[in-house]
């Protein structure tokens, strides 16, 4: 019995691009991941922050969408990284091909730590900065 095979840079590249909401979960484990719920609800939490808070500073209502972000960014590391062995057993064991990374998942995951690293510093820092001076820095 042979399964589609997942792609392990389609799959680093929809944890880029839409982590927050959980694309990469659905996409290698399925429409019913948990794990990837967890991540969807994040939109409809961040609404309720808008619709309840909208005196709040925009970070406190983005920040459960930031917290899916950074989480998505730190997936991709793990599935950008992890061998094409390992990938092909957790995610491809019935497929009947062998994944093989190509050049373009270096460029991918070094795109990542750059905007992970970003994203996760300016959230840190923003958070201090409501938190312990009531945003006296911006």
């Amino acid at each position: 019995m042979s399964t589609a095979h997942k792609n392990k840079a389609l799959a680093t590249f929809l944890a880029v691009i839409l982590g927050s909401v959980g694309a990469h979960r659905f996409y290698l484990r399925g429409s019913l991941d948990k794990l990837g719920l967890v991540h969807l609800t994040a939109l409809p939490i961040a609404g309720l922050a808008h619709g309840l808070a909208p005196e709040a500073d925009w970070f406190f209502r983005a920040l459960p969408l930031l917290l899916s972000a950074v989480v998505g960014m730190i997936a991709a590391l793990v599935l950008g990284v992890m061998a094409d062995e390992k990938f092909d057993t957790t995610y491809n064991p019935h497929s009947g091909k062998q994944s093989q990374s190509k050049w373009y998942l270096v460029l991918l995951l070094v795109i990542t730590m750059l905007l992970g690293m970003t994203l996760m510093i300016f959230t840190l820092v923003r958070l201090v900065d409501l938190l312990y001076t009531g945003g006296a820095y911006g």
